[in-house]
Order: C-alpha cells, then structure tokens, then sequence
C-alpha cells in the first residue's frame, strides 16, 4: 500500500512513520514536508507528487495564538494544503485522512461525542471546520472515501513548540526551579501521540467508500494543576509551580471526549494513561 504522509517530520508523522515501519504490513511511504522542499499549499509543487493510495494529511498549522496574530496565513494554508491534497486524491483515486482538531467549543455535554455541536472558538478551530467542510464536498461530489480525526490534546516524546507540556520541559531544561505557567484551572482530555499514531494506522487499513468521522480521546480529563503535579512526581529533582491566573481569548474551561464510536467501528482505543505519559517524556528528556 503506498502511504503519503503529508507534515511526516512533524510531531504526529514522525511517529506514524515510526509504527508504519516496524510493522508486518507492506507499506510503502512517500514523505512530504515543507522542510523537505515540498510546499503543499503550492499547487505546482504538489501535483509533482507521485501516486498514492492513501493521503495522511497533517501539515496543517496548529498553534492558537499565532492564528490570532497572523489569521490569513492560518487560513490561507490550511485551506491549500487539504484543497490540493484532496485534488491528488481525486487524481489517483485514493483516500484520505484529515487530522481535525477539538472543535465543539464550550462543551453543552460531557463527554463530548462526534454528534455534540460543532462550536470553532478561535481562528485555528474555524480553520478546521472549513477544511472538515471540504473533505465532505469532496467526498459528496467525487466519491473520495475520507476519515477525519478530531485529536484532543495530543502530548508524548519529541513533543516541541509552546504547548503546556513542551514549555514546562524547556523551563526545567534552563534549571528553573519555579516554574511559571498561566490559568491552572482549565482541564483537558490528554491522548498520547502513540495512540494518535496507531489510530491513523487503523484508518489507513480500514477500506470504506463513506466520510467518517472520530474522536480520539481518552475520556479523562485533567487541571493544569493536576498536570503539574504528574510532572513533579515524575521528576528526580522536584520543583515549584506558580500561576498568574490569566488564560488565552476564548479559553475552553474542559474537555473531556467520547471514544465510543471508533471503538465500536474500527476497534481502537487509547493505551497510554497520563501518568505513564509523563514518566515516559521525563525519562526521555534525563529528567
């Protein structure tokens, strides 16, 4: 099976390219990433792209505030990056897996479903939704079969960029003994990169001619408080947490999801609790 990975050298795509390849299965993987030289949301570099069965997509841009501050660039390419790969996919008659995100906003229910309302709260969120909107077009008009996953909070090993986790370990990696972080109030449904990755394996295997769509969740959420406190147990070297109270615009104040349907149409649920998480990122980080 000849597998596109589109955004291969980020966070996820390392990590599924890591379980497509100590795994029995025959595949064979195309890489693309900008670093690479390929630019998805050019046209006339994608269309330089070789045949494929199946398109992972996850070159999307994904940090919140950045989308705040520079909203046409968020749009401008995640919209091309999921239009043009959709069109490779139209061309060689493939399918596709988009990578979503938590988009319901304030949850009206806990846990949240696939059927709970879909609320984007910020540009990225909204971003998200327009491409969700075209995968449907695409799959409506030109039968392309597509699985879209709405990830919640994804952490694990290699995790960079100014996310809770990542800032926390840069923060102990300058020898800081108090760290500082904002709002220790919000609670969030953490799922492990491990189990993103074998998730998308599952979709990648799963032959449909449909639009599906999945939550990928643990069903558990945790404060950033509560958070902090897995991270000092983990630690050899204890240190101090303190909070100045103040959130991002539009903060969601908990997640929690449902992973009721993919377990019950594709089998997958999560393996990888929090605790185990964490101790495997300070291990791996000689904290």
């Amino acid at each position: 099976m000849r597998i596109a990975i589109a955004g291969i050298n980020g966070f996820v795509g390392n990590k599924l390219n890591d379980i497509l390849s100590i795994t029995p299965e025959n595949y064979h993987i195309i890489p693309i990433d900008i670093t690479n030289g390929i630019d998805l949301s050019d046209r006339t570099q994608a269309l330089k792209i070789q045949s494929f069965d199946v398109f992972v997509h996850l070159a999307n841009l994904s940090y919140v505030p950045a989308s705040y501050t520079d909203p046409e660039i968020f749009y401008k390419t995640n919209y091309l990056t999921t239009l043009n790969a959709l069109e490779l996919c139209r061309k060689y008659n493939a399918s596709f897996i988009f990578i979503s995100s938590y988009i319901y906003g304030t949850p009206l229910y806990l846990p949240v479903d696939e059927k709970h309302p879909i609320t984007p709260f910020n540009p990225y969120a909204q971003s998200k939704v327009i491409c969700e909107s075209l995968c449907e077009g695409y799959n409506r008009d030109f039968n392309i079969p597509v699985i879209i996953v709405r990830p919640f909070n994804i952490y694990g090993v290699g995790q960079k960029g100014n996310l809770i986790i990542p800032e926390i370990i840069n923060q102990l990696k300058q020898g800081k003994s108090v760290i500082q972080l904002k709002d220790p109030t919000p609670r969030r449904d953490y799922i492990n990169v491990k189990d993103v990755a074998e998730a998308l394996k599952i979709c990648i295997n799963h032959k449909h001619k449909s639009i599906k769509k999945y939550n990928l969740c643990t069903g558990i959420s945790y404060s950033v408080l509560e958070l902090t406190e897995h991270i000092n147990q983990a630690l050899r070297n204890k240190v101090c947490f303190r909070f100045n109270n103040t959130d991002r615009p539009n903060e969601v104040n908990e997640t929690k999801g449902s992973y009721a349907k993919i377990l019950n149409e594709l089998g997958w649920k999560p393996k990888t609790d929090l605790i185990d998480g964490i101790s495997e990122i300070m291990k791996y980080e000689g904290l």
